[in-house]
């Protein structure tokens, strides 16, 4: 009898471990779900209706350069999470990436668990994961060495650069309602090269999330989705998944998370300096932060 209960006892502290681990193990911004030969638009509503078959809704998608679709979209478990927790909503979508990349074209999505840390989220979202997995496959998780729960849901790139619970505030206004038609108007209009891919709304909330494309010419490239990408998405894999960006109605404050926070969490080893680093895209956090503050109706110098 005592033999039995030592193993129990061991079977316990070793399922204890596991745990343990699993919960601290390092996670990486992205998952490669499929590559291989192919057309990108086919691919890419072949992968609308494998995820809408999986339960998820489509929000939307765009093209933001030749070669590369992205797919915004959500579900009922993504809105709830968002909801319990402050600025959650920045955590209802999920991105897919469809990218030709040479002869073969990558199916990529951002890791859920991994966005719900750097989040703040109140859960994991180990089940959208297993969801997603099972409708698009998983070859491996990429984009970084990794990060630790704990680590992500105190990231910040470097000493006196942003973290998550301080993001632009863009504009204010008298109510959720008039906010949400402000930014609705704005996006409509497109005059900052700011335009909507997507809406969702927080479930039980006063919240909403759009996913925003991005494009500038001349003085104005620091802001477009093609320059940064084409900066710091170097690797074979693709990180496209990365856009839109987001603005977030929460209550009746319009924010953006500022870029610094927003690029480096995604690409969290890229370098300061040297080709393809930061030091190449440095004024596009403050172009960024600039065209969607007089998007959303807000001043230019908008914090």
């Amino acid at each position: 009898m005592s033999r039995i209960w030592r193993n129990l006892g061991a079977a316990a502290l070793a399922l204890s471990a596991a745990l343990a681990f699993a919960q601290d193990a390092a996670q990486k911004p992205f998952v490669l779900a499929s590559r291989g030969p192919g057309d990108v638009a086919q691919k890419a509503e072949a992968t609308k209706a494998a995820l809408a078959k999986a339960g998820f809704t489509v929000a939307g998608s765009y093209s933001p350069y030749p070669n590369a679709v992205v797919i915004g979209i959500t579900s009922d478990e993504l809105r709830s999470i968002a909801a319990k927790s402050e600025h959650g909503g920045f955590g209802a979508v999920v991105r897919v990436g469809v990218t030709k990349v040479k002869d073969d074209v990558q199916v990529a999505y951002t890791n859920p668990p991994y966005m719900a840390n750097a989040y703040r989220m109140a859960g994991d979202l180990r089940d959208t994961a297993a969801k997603l997995q099972a409708a698009l496959g998983n070859i491996e998780e990429f984009g970084a060495e990794g990060l630790s729960p704990a680590k992500l849901r105190k990231y910040h790139y470097a000493f006196g650069m942003e973290y998550f619970n301080e993001p632009n505030t863009l504009a204010s206004y008298g109510s959720y309602e008039e906010a949400v038609k402000a930014v609705e108007a704005g996006l409509a209009t497109g005059s900052q090269g700011v335009t909507k891919v997507y809406r969702v709304d927080v479930a039980g909330k006063k919240e909403t999330l759009f996913g925003v494309a991005m494009k500038g010419e001349g003085d104005h490239k620091y802001m477009d989705d093609r320059y940064i990408m084409s900066e710091i998405d170097f690797k074979d894999v693709k990180s496209t998944a990365h856009l839109p960006y987001d603005i977030l109605v929460s209550d009746n404050k319009v924010y953006a998370l500022y870029a610094r926070f927003r690029i480096a969490i995604s690409f969290p080893d890229l370098s300061m300096m040297g080709a393809n680093s930061f030091m190449n895209i440095m004024k596009a956090p403050e172009a960024m932060r600039k065209a969607l503050a007089l998007t959303v109706g807000g001043k230019e110098d908008a914090r």
